[in-house]
């Protein structure tokens, strides 16, 4: 009998394990199904018309222009597992070349380097003095508190179980006064009610960056946004293997066998499902032995509301789809870990972006001469913003079928339930217009010239398209404060065919919120199921144990 594996999510996760079945288990496309809710997953970058027609998206007044939901940043150096399976996808746009190669000969053309990350009422901070946000800003005890956490052995994590930022660095409250904190919780959307234990896998896997975190050097573009620029290409390339896609497929249920009373061993023989494009028509898949279920425990793009230049989002109060499934298995079974943990505080995971989309360079060029740099280089921190506003301008065109004359960017505000400084409401509570209203109030604000931004606001306002909120309620929940247990393992104990790809899993020393975690999750789930030897996965680099980085780090932390 030909074995099949059913897919949950078509995020990179996802379309990773497929990948791998195909490359590495050499099994035939037409035995592999993936069932979403949406075709993007968390790496955005569409029409806003597009996402009118996904799961939870309604229909808007003005759906002109594109959408950001939000960003992922790519890292050359760390990120060996993206890069291995981007290698096997052929370019969508550059004949004989990878993605990956594309990817990397894009950002080798065009490096990043941000002169303007962090911004107040004298400009960007690059002005050479004890302000300046090539200074970290720490005092003693900030050091003695970061370098204790680095060098926390991973053998002793579980110490900082339930254990907040904020409470690791309460006898320094100093620390979240500084340059390096203020770039950190805007570079990564870390709160400060977040994980200490994560902010530990971080300053080590990410300890190469730490020297380098005020440009952004480290940080990998893709040519355009990444749903074109990754996840198309992953899509034709498997399409064209015969894998089978069955979008707006929202799995309401795992179907477990009950042949073992004592509930130690995990055997999934069907996914109860609702059909949402067809009025949630209900349906059920078997999974015969031998089969594979791989399942995207957590998405942070679930519970997504959008807005648009005139109207405000409206809250989805929901509990994330792909945690509800992942609920419903923790009660089956135990050592599934705890859904809630992550998916039930907000206040540790929510913020709202939004997407600009102009008919002309005006605003843009605008940016590029306050930032003083060009499109490509910018992630701005208005660091006087009552709700952390941040900008990000890309290289343009961010989209393929932006036409010469358009420009798009986005941002978002990491408080969003805060006041504005020049709309008076909760940055939440906003429509696109006073959205942008309130950014380019920020912009006046930060603006050194002698002719500001604010003398053009008339000619800016008539080259907007489209201004669009989108409120996402989990998109830092995979930093929420957790404990050991709390993330279950890539295949769980027990387990003879379900295993979970996602940024909810448990794997050493990686860390969330990259492409990098869900497509490494992917790989140790195919391999443990096809028998493939764990001395054949991706191996990972260990910067923080080379001493010419860490010399370099120790040299950053005292500047």
């Amino acid at each position: 009998m030909t074995r099949k594996a059913y897919l949950i999510g078509a995020g990179i996760g996802s379309l990773s394990a497929a990948v791998y079945l195909i490359r590495d288990g050499h099994w035939d496309g037409s035995q592999i199904t993936i069932l979403g809710l949406e075709t993007h997953g968390a790496n955005d970058g569409n029409t806003v018309a597009a996402y009118e027609n996904e799961y939870g998206h309604g229909k808007l007044a003005n759906n002109a222009g594109y959408l950001n939901r939000g960003g992922r940043m790519l890292n050359e150096e760390t990120y060996e597992n993206l890069w291995d399976i981007l290698a096997t996808i052929p370019s969508l746009t550059s004949p004989g070349k990878s993605v990956t190669r594309e990817i990397l000969d894009f950002d080798h053309a065009h490096p990043t380097h941000d002169i303007g990350r962090l911004m107040d009422a004298q400009g960007p901070r690059t002005r050479g003095d004890a302000d300046d946000y090539g200074h970290m800003q720490f005092d003693n005890t900030d050091r003695m508190l970061l370098t204790k956490l680095m060098t926390l052995p991973e053998s002793k994590e579980a110490r900082l179980d339930n254990i907040s930022i904020e409470q690791w660095f309460a006898s320094s409250p100093h620390f979240f006064e500084t340059n390096f904190w203020k770039m950190w919780e805007t570079t990564f959307a870390f709160l400060r009610n977040n994980s200490a234990m994560e902010l530990r896998r971080y300053m080590n896997r990410m300890i190469l960056e730490f020297s380098r975190i005020n440009t952004l050097e480290g940080v990998t573009r893709t040519p355009y946004n990444q749903y074109e620029s990754i996840i198309l290409p992953m899509r034709a390339w498997l399409e064209d293997k015969g894998v089978t896609f069955v979008n707006n497929r929202k799995v309401t249920e795992f179907v477990f066998a009950d042949d073992d009373r004592l509930r130690d061993e995990i055997r999934v023989v069907g996914l109860k499902y609702e059909a949402v494009d067809d009025d949630n028509r209900p349906g059920e898949i078997e999974v015969s032995d031998g089969d594979l279920v791989f399942c995207t425990n957590g998405s942070i793009t679930d519970s997504t509301s959008l807005g648009d230049l005139d109207t405000a989002i409206v809250e989805d109060t929901r509990y994330a789809p792909s945690a509800a499934l992942w609920k419903q298995a923790t009660e089956h079974a135990y050592g599934l870990g705890n859904p809630d943990a992550f998916f039930g505080d907000r206040t540790q995971s929510e913020w709202t972006s939004f997407s600009v989309t102009t008919n002309n360079h005006l605003l843009v060029n605008e940016i590029a001469a306050i930032t003083r740099q060009l499109p490509g280089n910018a992630l701005n921190t208005f660091v006087d913003s009552n709700a952390t506003i941040s900008v990000v301008i890309h290289h343009q065109p961010h989209f393929a079928a932006q036409q010469p004359n358009e420009t798009v960017f986005w941002g978002y505000a990491l408080y969003p339930r805060r006041t504005g400084d020049y709309v008076t409401k909760p940055f939440i509570e906003m429509t696109g217009r006073e959205m942008l209203t309130e950014v380019l109030g920020q912009l006046d604000h930060v603006d050194t010239r002698a002719v500001k931004i604010s003398a053009k606001s008339d000619e800016i306002w008539d080259s907007i398209v489209n201004v669009v909120p989108a409120h996402l309620p989990y998109a830092s929940a995979l930093f929420a404060r957790r404990a050991k247990g709390d993330r279950p393992d890539v295949v769980p104990a027990g387990s003879k065919n379900l295993a979970f790809i996602s940024q909810f899993v448990e794997m050493p020393f990686d860390m969330v919120f990259t492409e990098q975690y869900s497509v490494r999750a992917a790989q140790i789930a195919v391999y443990h199921f096809l028998g493939i030897g764990e001395d054949r996965l991706t191996k990972l680099h260990h910067y923080e144990r080379d001493p010419k980085v860490l010399a370099k780090a120790a040299m950053t932390m005292f500047r």
